[in-house]
């Protein structure tokens, strides 16, 4: 939050110019005065005033600029409001700012002017709300060009209670109803989370139009609310508005949250009906709405049917397969990113990284750290996270922590990361000592529902039954967390893989919502260790319900009812197995060669890799290695 203990007068906030490019702005020119000139001379500076002023109209460079406006200072034409706007399509923040500071009395066209600048131009949202609390304290009045720039400064800032105080003054001021004032008031409530107050102020606007609808639909989305989003679309339809592209990028992104691919095809559909262009912006948005509801044929149709694709379309589609696990289709398409000559940027690399560490491909994911680091990508939080997150799940730890404390700037996301790969790898002490750094040292990144879920791993890991007590409880107690599903998984895998198999079940009871396959599972697995058939039986039928096409369920009961010699009972597993169509899915592997990827699956003909699996498997009988066959 800023505190604005004093007003500060922004011009001693805004930056001195370079007097080597830029012309004097206080010469000593010879004083004009126009009222004391004959009719000649003052039709001679008229003229010459208009004749500059065109001039200013249609120079196109900053140069031509400067020329002009050193002419102008020569002849005592003081004109700032039209200089400012021009300096602000070139960009030139300096020149701006002192020839703005030297305004003896700006208006408040000037204020708004410099408002747009530093808002839509140069980004500088805290000296946007400096400008405007000293425009007020001048008694200039804001009007309908001032609030727009105020909110979005709000909003990009997370400064609600400014936002707040321009609301009021909106209200004040009678601009309540204006259409652009109150959709900059509905965006900057849902950027800064209050989609009550946005929903309250899109109600009461008096006549709606199409931006209206939009910015509240795309404020539910943002913050990830697609029902609501859906709804209001509906509703949007029923009161007889048309969608643009704006509406349905909006609502493709809540189908995608949803998974709704129904209403999402509608609006391909609806884009083909009208004959909408499919560029980068709308086609992006369809192809990530197929990917999130997993429908990447749909996806790659419209991405094959673009004739034109930029880098968010490459990225689209790429992050589409990596999020779906077709990790090789994704570097595929990465290739032909790159022979496209389209440059990848940060998204690109993250989806690429996703798609790494899913397969292993540890020398691909190398190839993207060092591609981050000479493009200087390597410190951003996104890039890290997934470079952390490769490393850890392609079995390089080291290189993992190297990357997570190299980080400036670490968010729950990243310590969740690292916190899971030590705990991955059976590294508990580490990453206990991790979690137990994170509520130190991480500020505003508190430990939530993941890094329990993290750091209770862990201790399933290597067995620390008293430790898992304590987070489990620490989880509520001191952090306000309520455990889900996956801590009580954890919890009853913590418990049963300790063969405490009836305090697992007692757990798993006690749930506040029914156990998923992976609780159960894990609880079958222990029932299995410890020959427990009372629990077993409970367990398997739980299982069979959830999960009736998972073989491994038929295959680790029957194994159980088997080594308790109940020979009836594993037979009958067996026989519902096969009439119920269910068979086991063949194993796969993947080795990666030179960044070239090859996959195998159990059962296939490969001479040379059954001859080289015989020679180990002789090997292994020679060290005295014996396969458990109650396994298979």
């Amino acid at each position: 939050m800023l505190v604005f203990t004093s007003l500060v007068f922004i011009y001693s906030s805004l930056p001195s110019v370079d007097s080597k490019h830029t012309p004097m702005l206080k010469p000593k020119p010879r004083q004009l005065a126009l009222q004391n000139l004959n009719p000649h001379t003052q039709n001679q500076f008229l003229s010459h005033t208009g004749k500059l002023l065109h001039l200013l109209k249609q120079c196109l460079s900053i140069k031509e600029l400067k020329q002009i406006h050193t002419q102008m200072l020569i002849n005592s034409i003081h004109k700032p409001n039209f200089l400012l706007p021009k300096l602000i399509d070139f960009q030139d923040f300096p020149y701006a700012s002192t020839l703005f500071s030297q305004i003896p009395e700006p208006n408040s066209y000037a204020f708004n002017v410099m408002l747009r600048g530093l808002t839509t131009t140069w980004h500088k949202y805290p000296l946007s709300l400096h400008l405007y609390y000293r425009m007020k304290s001048l008694g200039l009045s804001p009007d309908n060009f001032t609030f727009p720039f105020l909110f979005i400064a709000c909003w990009n800032l997370s400064e609600i209670r400014h936002g707040r105080a321009g609301h009021s003054s909106v209200v004040k001021t009678g601009f309540g109803s204006d259409g652009h004032v109150c959709h900059s008031m509905i965006t900057m409530y849902s950027m800064c989370g209050e989609l009550g107050c946005a929903r309250k102020v899109f109600d009461e606007i008096p006549q709606r139009d199409s931006v209206s609808w939009n910015s509240m639909i795309s404020g539910y989305g943002k913050m990830g609310r697609a029902q609501d989003a859906v709804g209001l679309f509906g509703e949007m339809r029923e009161a007889g508005f048309e969608p643009n592209e704006m509406t349905l990028v909006s609502v493709l992104g809540a189908c995608g949250d949803l998974g709704d691919v129904g209403l999402g095809q509608w609006v391909e559909d609806f884009v083909v009906e009208k004959k909408l262009e499919l560029n980068s912006y709308l086609g992006s948005a369809l192809i990530g709405m197929f990917g999130k509801c997993g429908d990447l044929c749909s996806a790659r149709r419209v991405f094959d049917s673009m004739k034109k694709k930029d880098r968010v379309t490459w990225n689209a589609m790429i992050t589409g397969y990596a999020q779906n696990g077709m990790s090789d289709e994704a570097m595929v398409l990465f290739d032909g990113m790159k022979e496209a000559g389209v440059i990848p940027d940060k998204i690109t690399l993250v989806g690429m990284l996703s798609a790494c560490a899913a397969i292993g491909a540890l020398d691909m994911g190398k190839w993207i750290d060092k591609y981050a680091s000479e493009r200087d990508f390597q410190h951003d939080i996104y890039v890290a996270t997934a470079l952390v997150d490769m490393y850890a799940k392609c079995g390089s730890l080291a290189n993992a922590l190297r990357v997570f404390e190299d980080m400036p700037q670490k968010n729950e996301v990243t310590w969740n990361a690292m916190i899971s790969a030590l705990a991955f790898h059976g590294r508990a002490c580490e990453a206990i000592s991790l979690f137990e750094r994170m509520t130190v040292e991480a500020g505003t990144a508190r430990p939530n529902d993941i890094t329990f879920v993290a750091v209770l791993s862990a201790c399933v890991h290597v067995g620390l039954v008293d430790e898992g007590r304590r987070l489990f409880d620490l989880m509520s107690s001191s952090f306000g967390l309520i455990p889900k599903v996956e801590h009580y998984s954890c919890m009853a895998d913590l418990l049963s893989r300790a063969g405490r198999v009836h305090e697992a079940w007692d757990l798993v009871k006690k749930m506040p919502e029914k156990p998923d396959e992976v609780t159960l599972g894990a609880l079958l697995s222990a029932c299995r260790k410890c020959g427990n058939v009372d629990v077993t039986e409970q367990v398997v039928q739980l299982l069979l319900e959830l999960e009736p096409s998972n073989s491994g369920n038929y295959i680790i009961s029957s194994n159980i009812y088997k080594g308790l010699k109940m020979w009836d009972d594993s037979a009958r597993m067996r026989v519902l197995m096969k009439k119920r169509g269910v068979s086991k899915t063949p194993g796969c592997s993947w080795i990666e060669t030179e960044i070239q990827l090859h996959e195998f699956h159990a059962g296939d003909n490969l001479v040379e890799i059954s001859h080289v699996l015989k020679v180990l498997y002789e090997d292994l009988k020679d060290e005295g290695y014996t396969p458990n066959i109650n396994a298979l």
